[in-house]
């Protein structure tokens, strides 16, 4: 017998947050399984951190971020 997923919602709603994001790290994991790719995305992170902490100066603000993709856009 299912739960109604409104009754389920109530219900996660109700757990405290630190059980809440467990249970959303499960779902999520369980609709997006692709391994290989997020191992990819992961050691792109790592070395673009890393470049980062070598050299501060290629960071970008969040705003001058979107003001140069839409200026990118026209």
């Amino acid at each position: 017998m299912s739960v109604p997923v409104e009754v389920l919602a109530q219900q996660v709603l109700q757990l405290p947050a630190s059980d809440r994001a467990r249970l959303w790290d499960q779902v999520i994991s369980s609709l997006d399984a692709d391994r290989e790719r997020d191992a990819r995305w992961n050691e792109l992170a790592a070395k673009r951190d890393a470049e980062a902490d070598a050299d501060p100066s290629v960071l970008v603000s969040g705003p001058e971020a979107v003001a140069r993709i839409r200026a990118s856009l026209g």
